[in-house]
Order: structure tokens, then sequence, then C-alpha cells
């Protein structure tokens, strides 16, 4: 079965610095890659190795305090050169030396859905998806209503998932055939509108439109909505594919393709590495030559962290933004400069130029102010709620509105375009993350 869905809220940024071929090439070897367990929300590290340790792709780095069964792995072979922590001893990220021999952990293969389970545990694969409510990593106990796998992506400048994994989809077939043993619902695969992929035993959802419609937490939405009590969870293609080669017995293939993309980019690319790269070795000399300084996103502009060019790959490892940073200009007039510049709103003449692309740097254009009640979050968030009485009643840590405004549907990323869009400057991403954990604490 073949669904069709159309999303018509939502907003597509014209940037600069996309990438005209999709397909992927090898990037320069990272000498070490980094771990921060900070991306996996839910996930309470607690370290199984030390300095001077050697790994494999695929031992155990971290496991998590309150549920040791789930673990965090290495995605390459090498030494343990140092684990950072920073205040109260919050570990902020582990850093592994490469050796360059790519050894891998040999994982036995599953012959049913609880060792299939256990297996997904202690390789690694677990973290790697999300649940909803609270959009966490799974509880291991975790017993999904339905599966939702994203196969479309689009984020400003992102390269479709289900163009640069064309050479896996048999390793996604495979994933989809052991996913499907883990719920007794359904699992759904959601691609890009005109993609022929077929996965057997996936419902394939056509999906089309500005983003976030790509956000399994939207597409979820206009499928089967989370309701309290119920469990749903995502991931996206190239989990799915891992997940594939370790319910097959093949040694899972940690790569990832990285879209090296924004308007500081030379030569946009898709590159082929691994989970945690370093950012040097993404870049190598790709950036264009200028004196002024950079936000180098591992991520779109919306959504990503800046990482700095000394810094490494961060989940969910599938793009890299370069843009200006904006921190040296001094405008004449400021934001009332009568130049074109990207605006949702007609305050500016680029409104008559819908065409244009634009190269934004990292300022907000603005001061923070008290929240502004302007309809815009509705035009910019494609789900059934009310967000900006949601995003009040978190403000308010009001539990009961929270859950009556639909909070267990929604992520941080489901906001994004919202917060790019929002006449006040709030941080919604950072509110809605914070609720959810208090929410999570208090129920």
């Amino acid at each position: 079965m073949r669904r069709q869905l159309t999303i018509k809220k939502g907003l597509d940024l014209k940037l600069r610095g996309s990438v005209a071929d999709p397909t992927p090439i090898k990037a320069a070897a990272t000498p070490a890659v980094a771990i921060v367990p900070d991306d996996f929300p839910g996930f309470l590290p607690k370290p199984e190795v030390k300095a001077g340790d050697a790994v494999k792709a695929g031992t155990p780095l971290f496991r998590d305090k309150n549920d040791g069964r789930i673990k965090l792995c290495s995605p390459i072979s090498g030494t343990v050169r140092e684990i950072v922590r920073g205040a109260r001893r919050h570990i902020e990220r582990i850093v592994i030396d490469s050796d360059g021999r790519d050894e891998k952990v040999a994982h036995p293969h599953p012959t049913n859905a609880d060792e299939l389970r256990l297996l997904l545990m202690e390789s690694g694969l677990w973290a790697m998806m999300r649940q909803r409510p609270f959009d966490i990593v799974p509880a291991s106990d975790s017993h999904p209503r339905d599966i939702f796998v994203t196969l479309t992506d689009t984020a400003p400048l992102a390269v479709q998932p289900a163009t640069v994994l064309k050479g896996r989809y048999d390793s996604m077939a495979a994933g989809v055939k052991a996913l499907a043993t883990l719920t007794h619902g359904k699992v759904y695969v959601a691609v890009p509108k005109g993609c022929t992929l077929d996965l057997e035993g996936a419902e394939m959802v056509e999906v089309a439109g500005p983003h976030p419609a790509g956000n399994a937490g939207v597409i979820a939405s206009h499928i089967r909505p989370v309701n309290k009590g119920e469990t749903i969870w995502t991931l996206d293609g190239a989990t799915l594919a891992c997940i594939g080669d370790l319910a097959s017995g093949k040694p899972v293939d940690h790569s990832v393709a990285v879209a090296v993309t924004g308007p500081e980019i030379t030569t946009p690319a898709v590159v082929t590495t691994v989970p945690g790269a370093t950012m040097e070795s993404l870049i190598n000399g790709n950036l264009r030559p200028t004196s002024r300084p950079l936000r180098v996103i591992s991520g779109n502009v919306l959504t990503g962290e800046d990482a700095g060019i000394a810094g490494y790959l961060r989940w969910p490892y599938r793009q890299v933004t370069v843009i200006a940073d904006g921190s040296d200009v001094d405008e004449f007039l400021g934001w009332a400069s009568p130049a074109p510049k990207m605006s949702l709103s007609r305050t500016f003449i680029s409104w008559l130029m819908p065409r244009k692309v634009y190269s934004p740097d990292a300022r907000i254009n603005g001061g923070r102010r008290p929240m502004i009640m302007s309809g815009i979050y509705e035009r910019m968030l494609p789900m059934d709620i009310m967000p900006e009485f949601l995003i009040k009643a978190m403000l308010s840590h009001n539990i009961e509105q929270m859950e009556a405004l639909g909070v267990y549907e929604v992520a941080p990323e489901d906001f994004s375009a919202a917060e790019f869009a929002d006449p006040s400057k709030l941080e919604l991403q950072r509110i809605v993350r914070e609720s959810l954990d208090y929410l999570r604490k208090e129920i």
C-alpha cells in the first residue's frame, strides 16, 4: 500500500550552497571521532572504557546508568584518547583516535525478536532511534504502537536520503522485516514524492511540502498521531540499513553519507565518512577564501549545532552547513537597511524577488522580546495542535494544559521553522526540549 501526503504549511529557505550532484564521494580519512552523549536525550552515560583502551567498531563506550543494556558504541577501531568532562564532571564527549584498520565486533545472528532487541541495545543501534513521546532514546521495555522511518529530508540544503542510500536498499529491506517483529502495528517508510522505492512489509508514504514536512513527528501526526499512553519509534534510513545488516548476521556498515553545504563551501557535495568524524576531514580545503569568521554547523541552519572547524560531526550525522558568523558585521541602519534581505514579511523589497537565493549569517536580526501572538507558529507547524498556546503552557510548566494541547506529539525539531520565523526571537527548540525533560521527570 502506498500513501500520498501533501503538506501545505511550513517554510522552505532559499539558500546558496546546495549540492548539485548527490552521488557520494569518499571523504578524507578522519584521524579521530568523537561521540557526544548529549546528542542522545534520555541516555545517562556511564563510561565502559578509559583513556588508552583499544576499541573496535561496535565496542561499547558508554552504558545507560538507568538501564545498562542500552549502550553507545564506537563507530571505528582505534584507541580511546580521552573522556572530556565539563562542569560537575558532566561527560561532554569521548574522543577515539583511528588506527585505520576498521576492525569490527562480530555480532551473533538473532533468531527471534527478543534476541534482536538485546542485540540492538548491545550494538548501539537502539540509541540511534527515538521514542515519542518525549523524543528520547527508547526505553528497553518500550513496545511501539508503530515505527516511522524517514527517507526524506526537507531541511534547508539537505539531500534526500532515499537518493544517497541507493546502494543500501537490500539492507533497508532487511531492516523493515526486523523492525516489523518489534511492533504489533505498522512500519511506515516516508520517501519524497516521486520516489519509486518500495520496501516489502512497509507502508510507503510519499511526502511533499515545505519544511518540516519531512520530520517524523509531522508525518506521524498526519497518519496516526501519538496519544497519551501510546509510544512510537522514529529513525532515519541509515539506521534502518544498519539494523538490516545486524538482523541478517552481516558486519554492520557504520558509514554515513554527509551533505557538506552552505554559501561558504566552494563545491558542495555528499561525502562518505563515519559518525563523529572531524570537521576538518569533511571540509578538507573546501572553504571559500575569506577573512570573515565562519559558523561551521553540524546539521542544518535550523536545528544544527555550532561545532567549529576544530569540532566533530554530531548526531544525526547527515549534514554540515557553513555560513558567515556575522559577528564582524556593522551594517548601516541595521535591520532597517532597505537592502534585500531574507524575510517572510513585506518589510524588505525581497518579497518582489521570490526566486532570489540568500547567503545568510548567524545573526538573529533583532532583540528578544515578550511573546507576540501573531499566528506565525500555526503557519510554520503543520500539526493539528495550537503551538502558541502549547509554548505558553510549556513556559508555565502547566502539565495538564501541555497534555491537552498535544505535547506527546512534538519534538524540538518540529518547531525549527517556527523559531526562525518567530518575531519574538524565542528559543523555541530549547523551550520544547526542557519542557519534555521536565514532563518526563514529573510523570
